[in-house]
């Protein structure tokens, strides 16, 4: 293994999980691609709507041609449900294109992490809303006010 663990470790509890969470909502809210691979194990697999990554460089690589794309990007996610080493996650974002068409996407995901914590497994489905920029929710990462909030667990 060439990187750190990334606590807390599975088997998750239902304080842990948030806390997974979380921490991966922060992580995605810095939008460094470089960073947020780290998360993940070198040979992670992703399914990303009709898009298959695998390992930390083409991590990297797809992320930083996302958020080249989808400017703004601000993330809201919350877990669904979890058992063991695996979660069920929804999310939001909001983002503009280079137009500055807004968008709202709408999403869930579903991973696995290996025994250090590290996700090796991470399937998402998303959707795309058009919205004004009037209709935007998000402006920035979770206050610490909401941190740990809207999680709706489910013991799967």
């Amino acid at each position: 293994m060439t990187s750190a663990p990334r606590p807390p470790l599975p088997p998750f509890t239902p304080e842990t999980a948030i806390q997974k969470v979380q921490a991966a909502e922060d992580a995605w809210n810095t939008r460094d691609p470089e960073q947020v691979s780290l998360a993940y194990t070198e040979d992670s697999r992703w399914r990303n709507r009709d898009t298959f990554v695998t390992g930390r460089a083409e991590i990297v690589a797809f992320l930083t041609a996302k958020w080249q794309r989808e400017q703004d990007y601000v993330l809201r996610k919350s877990l669904w449900g979890f058992r063991g080493n695996r979660m069920a996650v929804r999310f939001q974002y909001e983002w503009h294109d280079a137009a500055g068409q807004w968008f709202r996407s709408y999403g869930n995901e579903l991973w696995e992490f290996d025994e250090h914590g590290l996700m090796r497994r991470r399937e998402a489905s998303i959707n795309d809303l058009a919205i004004g920029e009037g209709e935007r929710r998000y402006f920035g990462p979770r206050p610490e006010s909401e941190r740990g909030a809207g999680h709706d667990i489910e013991l799967f």
